[in-house]
């Protein structure tokens, strides 16, 4: 694994625990972790159970003794350490979003393509997809209980940059990150109600804003919960030296959907209050379907086919064994968490890899996000003007 804080720590616990979970085809060995700082990745190895540590990531690319490379990297790095990985046959995991620009994501989508057809596996990690709530609520659709879809209605809110003081963190930089919240989780929320409804987004409408255009530059810690360096300003001498942000704090967006439902999307990292709160709904002619990532365990479910006296919306809690991913935890009415999504999404991953099946999200899904990200910018840098998503298959070479 490249990668060991945030992410890194949300995927070691995955893989420290797939297999005592689940009955899998494989058995994962953590082997080695990959960090910049020595004395860090050091103690995150021992930390979070890897067996060895490294500061070049291409130790892990070369190895013999490695299958798999798993990606938790800031966006800049996504393509180069993918691309070498493929290339010396290793099945890539890699972080959402799955690129910072279209150009590397296309790159990455075909080497993919060619590195599976020689039996090399890749998948993105979207894993809100793993989320017993969000895979029923795919299965209802697909099973037509919600008639023809007509609206989709997702916002994924946040407010852990709502202080002008909080320091210029990797997040907050263009060349690091690619964008701001709508690359960090505005692709959680298109990726998610692409993935429930079957329909792809096609075109959208769009607004961005940088609330805050300066802030202080960061101390060494550069994490969720970074503080400002104690340096002088570069000018008179007082307060910390400050440095531009360059990505969007909120991107609001309304789109087509090529199945014919009209959408909206508001993905903002300055809602004051709002922690991780992921909200979606789909309304269709037969029903609703809605999720709350606050209320992981519960879907709203409202069925009009009922008769008048019995309609209204249903609490199911999606705890039962025959629920997605269920059958392994705990008895009914125990409920799971944030960080189950990812057991769930190594358990895919494995048995994909394991049994020679294309994992999904696939690097092409991940590719179409990213066509997704890519007109929602263009759009809100022409004034909200209409901005077509470049179809995907022109985008990933045959």
């Amino acid at each position: 694994m490249v990668g060991y804080a945030f992410m890194g720590a949300a995927h070691s616990q995955a893989w420290r625990t797939v297999n005592r979970v689940y009955d899998l085809p494989a058995r994962v060995r953590m082997s080695l972790v990959c960090g910049r700082d020595t004395a860090k990745v050091s103690e995150a190895a021992d930390r979070l159970g890897w067996e060895a540590h490294t500061t070049d990531w291409r130790r892990l690319v070369e190895s013999d003794e490695i299958d798999v490379v798993d990606i938790c990297t800031p966006g800049d790095s996504h393509a180069e350490i993918a691309l070498a990985a493929l290339a010396a046959g290793k099945h890539v995991l890699c972080e959402k979003p799955l690129a910072n620009t279209v150009a590397e994501a296309r790159a990455m989508a075909a080497a993919a393509a060619a590195a599976r057809a020689v039996g090399v596996r890749s998948m993105c990690g979207f894993n809100y997809r793993r989320v017993p709530a969000v895979a029923m609520m795919r299965r209802l659709i697909a099973d037509g209980r919600l008639g023809t879809i007509r609206h989709v209605r997702a916002a994924y809110l946040q407010d852990w940059i709502v202080d002008p003081q909080f320091p210029l963190v990797w997040r907050l930089r263009r060349e690091r990150a690619g964008s701001g919240a709508l690359g960090d989780i505005g692709a959680h929320i298109i990726d998610l109600t692409q993935f429930v409804t079957g329909q792809r987004i096609t075109g959208v409408s769009a607004v961005t804003e940088t609330f805050v255009k300066e802030r202080p530059l960061p101390a060494e810690s550069s994490g969720l919960a970074a503080h400002a360096a104690n340096g002088t300003g570069p000018v008179d001498g007082h307060g910390p030296a400050t440095g531009a942000v360059t990505v969007d704090d909120a991107a609001v967006f309304v789109a087509r959907l090529d199945g014919g439902a009209l959408a909206t999307y508001e993905a903002s990292r300055f809602a004051t209050g709002r922690k991780n709160a992921l909200r979606v709904e789909i309304n269709g002619s037969l029903g609703t379907v809605a999720f709350d990532l606050e209320r992981l365990n519960e879907l709203e479910f409202y069925d009009a086919t009922r008769p008048t006296v019995e309609q209204g919306f249903t609490r199911i809690l999606m705890t039962e064994e025959d629920h997605p991913y269920m059958s392994a935890w705990w008895p009914p009415g125990h409920i799971i968490g944030y960080e189950h999504s990812f057991t769930h999404q190594m358990r895919d991953f494995v048995e994909a890899v394991a049994t020679g099946v294309d994992p999904a999200p696939s690097f092409a899904d991940g590719l179409q996000v990213q066509l997704v990200l890519d007109a929602v910018t263009r759009s809100a840098q022409r004034g909200s003007s209409w901005a077509d998503v470049e179809p995907l298959l022109e985008a990933v070479p045959a």
